[in-house]
């Protein structure tokens, strides 16, 4: 008998025996006792948190269901296809210990829905391996530091808020801001292998408008899309972010750079917090239980390097009300390597993408970017802030031009300065043009403007060579 061949370097063992360890018996059963409008409660059911079980509805077919609590003696189970037709003293089946989705290449270029289904209309799927949706994150010492810059196509960001390979950013903006029109354009500007977006609690008539005008065929073509439209199941809505996470996983251990994009983290806390409240938990800060709390950083800090690939993270975080202080953005934002703040104000003037460079981090810049680069970022920054700080007297016109030169050099620039930022939709803008037009605006920014005179006005600073005005938003 041959010895069986050893398993891949890349295979992390300790998580695979881990799934072993929470295996049970398939043979146990148990019945409905009551059904309520939130949770559905069980008897004789001894199963852990997180099993996946099968209610047996009366001459209808079984619908799948997932433990999400206890309570006495009773089990509370979460429906992930709705309620209907459940009735008292209706079996309820063990499946599996935990949830698990087909991963494989097969996947890419295909949309599909939480429970990793396809929902394209483009045949079955040809993926046979599986992978756990609520797998361990990387061990923080197996996971190499970030020294790999990932290009976006964005100027804004390659330029003033460069990424690495495997860091992890949150774009936080209210509604009707530019979030997913930005998804779209580091997703067709990305020089990652593959792309993995999880649509959250999206509109169902936007899925469809995303993938066809926000992404062009080649794009397509590398991208993997996990859908769970807003009037599914909480507990859909949920296991859509964790499908997307797992199908990201399995590319990086098989030595890719993935860009995992999820629009949005906050829609997926909301559904977490529905079903944290069915499960008896009491409401804390904003109404959101403490088990949102806890499953942020265990979605988020899934992404990262790996001891072969990287998974770079983009999380969008939807404020509300514009509060970047609310609850899940005040969270996110001590968890991920930076924030991108989307500007309403902005976006109001016309600018897109719609980025407050000001407000905005990457807590990676200072070591991923060149010293130029770095010194380039700076001048365009100061001359930003300088103009903020006079914003209210330059609109009035009580600032005297003459009185300080670096405001009055900020004033110049600025119309440069917001062409530089701006950017079509459609366009790419290709690294080393980027690092260019931000060397020639550093320059003219380290120019002293001369003070105007009575007789003539100060000249106009010269354009740059790549126009850059951009429409709103879809």
């Amino acid at each position: 008998m041959k010895p069986l061949p050893p398993p891949p370097e890349h295979v992390d063992l300790s998580r695979l025996l881990g799934s072993l360890d929470r295996a049970l018996p398939s043979a146990i059963e148990g019945s409905i006792w009551s059904v309520g409008r939130n949770a559905i409660e069980a008897v004789s059911l001894p199963v852990p948190m997180g099993s996946v079980c099968s209610i047996l509805r009366r001459n209808r077919s079984p619908i799948p269901a997932e433990v999400i609590g206890f309570s006495g003696s009773t089990t509370l189970l979460a429906p992930l296809d709705g309620a209907e037709g459940i009735t008292s003293g209706d079996r309820v089946r063990f499946v599996e210990s935990n949830s698990t989705v087909r991963v494989g290449e097969g996947l890419i270029g295909r949309v599909i829905d939480a429970a990793g289904k396809p929902i394209d209309d483009l045949g079955e799927l040809t993926a046979s391996a599986k992978a756990p949706l609520d797998a361990e994150p990387i061990s923080a010492m197996k996971r190499p530091p970030i020294d790999d810059i990932l290009t976006t196509g964005v100027r804004s960001i390659d330029s003033l808020l460069t990424l690495g390979r495997g860091q992890r950013i949150g774009i936080f903006a209210g509604s009707g801001v530019g979030k997913s029109t930005l998804l779209g354009m580091m997703a067709r500007g990305t020089d990652a292998e593959v792309v993995v977006i999880g649509l959250v609690g999206e509109r169902g008539r936007e899925v469809q408008e995303y993938l066809q005008r926000e992404l062009d065929p080649a794009t397509r073509k590398k991208c993997v899309t996990v859908v769970a439209t807003s009037d599914q199941p909480a507990l859909r809505r949920v296991q859509a972010a964790m499908t997307a996470t797992a199908i990201a996983e399995y590319f990086r251990d098989e030595g890719k750079h993935v860009l995992l994009m999820m629009d949005s983290v906050t829609r997926f806390a909301m559904a977490q917090r529905e079903i944290g409240l069915a499960s008896g938990e009491a409401p804390t800060t904003r109404g959101y239980p403490p088990s949102v709390f806890s499953m942020l950083p265990r979605l988020v800090e899934r992404s990262g390097t790996g001891p072969t690939g990287s998974i770079t993270g983009i999380y969008t975080v939807l404020v509300e009300g514009d509060d970047t202080n609310e609850p899940i953005s005040d969270t996110l934002r001590g968890l991920l390597d930076g924030h991108f703040v989307l500007s309403r104000d902005i976006a109001q003037q016309g600018r897109y993408p719609a980025l407050d460079i000001l407000k905005s981090l990457s807590r990676l810049q200072h070591h991923l970017a060149s010293a130029e680069q770095q010194a380039g970022s700076a001048a365009v920054r100061q001359m930003l802030a300088r103009y903020r700080e006079n914003e209210d007297l330059i609109n009035i016109g009580a600032y005297q031009r003459g009185s300080n030169p670096q405001v009055d050099r900020a004033i110049a620039l600025k119309p440069l300065i917001d062409q530089f930022l701006a950017q079509k939709a459609r366009d790419k803008c290709e690294w080393q043009a980027t690092l260019l037009a931000l060397q020639q605006l550093a320059s003219q920014a380290s120019v002293p403007t001369a003070p105007p005179t009575a007789a003539r006005q100060p000249n106009a600073p010269a354009a740059l060579s790549s126009p850059a005005s951009a429409p709103a938003p879809q």
